[in-house]
């Protein structure tokens, strides 16, 4: 790895496969009675959030604590960007107290690239507006190999508000990277403008019609719904919220669809849910759901991200 995570695009298979073989071994870590590791003793990690988050926020300071790091929250609000500061002077500012690493999450694309520029922390990107949200996507694809085992030529759907998802992207590009199939599935206007020169270069591809795609004659192995980001939203991308749910919802129906075609099917979601939106509940909690098991693997995963940027490559005895 570099000295930076800011897209799952400068990771190769190498580096995903050195990352999620250290998250099974931090993966343990969580089924003891004392978390604890010295790893990063002596390190110092601050994660600074300029967005809400609840999974991605707590999973990486519970991750840095249970590595023994001296992990600092900051937001937006509580910091002296409040008061007008530039997110640069912030950025340095930080940086000149010998901090080991930012984990930053940022409502502007792009800003974890610039503060990289800036600091001599290593950067860690956890979200920045619609661009990407890398870590993410190695815990979705921890999650998907510990059901399937490998990933090579499974086809993995997506379905939802593509334009307005950092999580879409960086998972369109490191599914890829590991061999699987990405079919991504949205309403025209919810397709990111030129998705189609992305696609072909990336090897994706992409559709208007999720039926479709879920029962057309390529199996399906996994189905990821994207919330519905209306926070994001200043027009009206589709009419109403049930005419969204009747043509791009994994609804019961769909479901019992799918399952009744593969069993083994599996059903994904990054949180937060808009449930009776994009998901129905009886999806959200049915045998197939792995939604939780993606917010387990969040720790496991960001713990060998941490160790991996903070500690050398070498796994061995990570988590020891």
């Amino acid at each position: 790895m570099t000295r930076h995570l800011l897209s799952a695009a400068d990771l190769d298979r190498h580096d995903v496969e050195d990352i999620l073989a250290s998250a099974a071994s931090m993966h343990d870590l969580q089924r003891r009675e004392v978390k604890k590791v010295p790893t990063l003793r002596g390190r110092t990690i601050i994660n600074f959030f300029f967005e809400d988050s609840t999974r991605t926020r707590s999973s990486f300071e519970i991750a840095g604590k249970w590595m023994s790091a001296d992990t600092i929250n900051l937001s937006a609000k509580g910091s002296s960007t409040s008061k007008g500061e530039s997110l640069r002077d912030t950025a340095m500012t930080v940086d000149a107290m010998a901090v080991d690493a930012l984990v930053i999450r940022h409502h502007a694309s792009g800003a974890c690239h610039q503060v990289a520029q800036w600091v001599r922390a290593s950067v860690i990107n956890a979200g920045d507006g619609t661009h990407e949200h890398p870590t993410q996507a190695l815990l979705d694809a921890y999650t998907l190999r510990t059901r399937l085992h490998d990933l090579e030529g499974r086809h993995v759907v997506i379905v939802g508000d593509l334009t307005h998802s950092r999580v879409f992207r960086s998972n369109a590009i490191l599914l890829r990277t590991l061999g699987a199939k990405v079919t991504v599935v949205a309403p025209p206007t919810l397709m990111p403008s030129g998705i189609d020169t992305w696609s072909a270069a990336e090897g994706f591809a992409t559709s208007w019609d999720l039926d479709a795609v879920l029962f057309g004659a390529e199996p399906v192995d996994a189905v990821m719904t994207l919330r519905v980001q209306r926070e994001r939203m200043t027009g009206g991308y589709f009419p109403t919220a049930r005419e969204y749910t009747v043509c791009y919802g994994l609804t019961r129906d769909r479901l019992a669809r799918l399952v009744a075609r593969n069993p083994d099917v599996l059903v994904m979601h990054p949180g937060p849910m808009n449930r009776g939106l994009e998901i129905a509940a009886d999806a959200a909690d049915a045998p197939q759901s792995v939604v939780l098991d993606q917010v387990s693997a969040g720790v496991a995963v960001r713990m060998a991200v941490l160790y991996h940027l903070l500690a050398g490559d070498d796994t061995e005895g990570a988590a020891r």
